[in-house]
């Protein structure tokens, strides 16, 4: 248990020397910026610090879809630089997702600073149309911010139907499997209850979920190269 203590301390001291830096990186953006401060091994009250609010964050809130999605890369989370996305109010958002390591090189937490950049879009497509240039950039993906966890987990299975475009019973098991694939590579199932409230949102059993849920990680996806039914 000692290594995993000392390992635990580095992990808190490395967040406790970044929470000063969270206040000054979002005054330099004013109020249009917010800087948030993960704590992965909490998924389910990650935030540790956070200033500005552009995303209505607080401390002892959940992690959003996108660091479910790094937790669920475990080590192998990359930083994500400069994306857009889209607050579930229409803010449009310029993001970073920097990951945290301590000394061994394992992801623990993350930094994410979060931008407004609305106006910047609506000036952009207003410029664009005056000048004759068509329609403007893809619009950027909706994520769900928010300090309830179950919150984010019923966003990520919502918007996974609604691209199917049919409830859980129109469903074959391939696809039921997929489902259960999609989520997992979303890192919802490593947030606690996760199985059941997936089960619950998709109306089915406590029981089935986690049998999809096995089945899918010990089954080959079909449409995968090389993979089988």
């Amino acid at each position: 248990m000692a290594p995993v203590r000392a390992r635990d301390a580095e992990r808190d001291a490395i967040l406790a020397a970044l929470t000063p830096v969270v206040d000054g990186i979002a005054a330099t953006f004013g109020p249009m910026g917010e800087v948030v401060l993960h704590d992965y091994r909490r998924p389910e009250g990650s935030v540790v610090a956070v200033a500005g609010s552009v995303t209505g964050r607080s401390v002892g809130g959940a992690m959003s879809e996108i660091g479910m999605r790094m937790l669920a890369c475990g080590d192998d989370a990359a930083d994500e630089l400069n994306y857009l996305t889209r607050t579930g109010n229409g803010t449009l958002v310029k993001s970073s997702t920097m990951v945290l390591r301590d000394s061994t090189g394992a992801v623990f937490g993350a930094l994410c600073v979060n931008v407004d950049v609305t106006a910047v879009g609506r000036a952009h497509t207003l410029l664009g149309a005056l000048a004759g240039l068509g329609t403007g950039p893809a619009e950027p993906p909706t994520t769900t911010f928010g300090n309830d966890i179950d919150s984010v987990v019923e966003a990520i299975v919502d918007a996974h139907q609604l691209r199917q475009q049919r409830g859980w019973a129109q469903l074959d098991r391939e696809e039921r499997l997929g489902l259960f694939r999609d989520l997992d590579a979303r890192g919802v199932f490593a947030v606690r209850r996760a199985v059941e409230q997936v089960a619950g949102r998709l109306g089915i059993s406590r029981a089935s979920a986690y049998s999809y849920l096995s089945q899918s990680r010990t089954t080959t996806d079909p449409t995968s190269a090389g993979g089988t039914a």
